[in-house]
């Protein structure tokens, strides 16, 4: 497998059509996982929309993988991309079991940091966190992302509109630049 960047156990690389059946079946096995913070495409025709929208100028995506098998661990997105004077995006992630815990997704989403820091040339990279998304929270931290507030009823998600906490990484913290 061709990676776009590897670390110890885990590699990045661009979703595929071909991903399809795994990327639905590692959704649907991880649903109770996700629930309440997203829900990961569970659904050829949810997949083929997400293929679609990582593949406008102003998103991306990426499929962490276990190194040893192949298989997805989890994937990572960076919506609302904007060059210029901003240069900055919204990051997404979600593992997927059994690697939720593993330090798979850490190490994955590390390594998009990095990848959009210098291939895209991203400088600021922001993480809408949910309150109680306690797991989440710790993989912001342990990057480096810093809390920069808090926004009341942010994203309509699971029937509701729900508070986010806003975490947030530059190139230069990260170290990247």
């Amino acid at each position: 497998m061709r990676y776009l960047r590897t670390a110890a156990a885990v590699g990045i690389r661009r979703p595929r059509p071909g991903d399809e059946a795994e990327f639905v079946a590692a959704a649907r096995r991880s649903r109770d996982l996700h629930h309440p913070w997203l829900a990961a495409p569970d659904d050829p025709a949810k997949y083929a929309a997400y293929l679609s929208r990582i593949r406008r100028r102003d998103h991306t995506g990426y499929l962490i993988c276990d190194r040893a098998s192949g298989a997805i661990a989890g994937y990572v997105n960076i919506s609302g991309i904007i060059m210029g004077a901003l240069r900055g995006g919204y990051l997404g992630y979600a593992a997927f079991l059994p690697y939720s815990g593993t330090g798979h997704a850490s190490a994955g989403i590390g390594l998009v940091v990095a990848h959009a820091f210098t291939a895209l040339g991203l400088h600021r990279l922001e993480a809408n966190i949910q309150p109680g998304n306690e797991p989440s929270r710790r993989v912001a931290r342990r990057l480096g992302f810093r809390l920069e507030g808090y926004s009341p009823d942010y994203l309509y998600i699971d029937g509701a509109w729900r508070d986010h906490e806003r975490w947030a990484i530059t190139a230069d913290g990260a170290g990247a630049a």
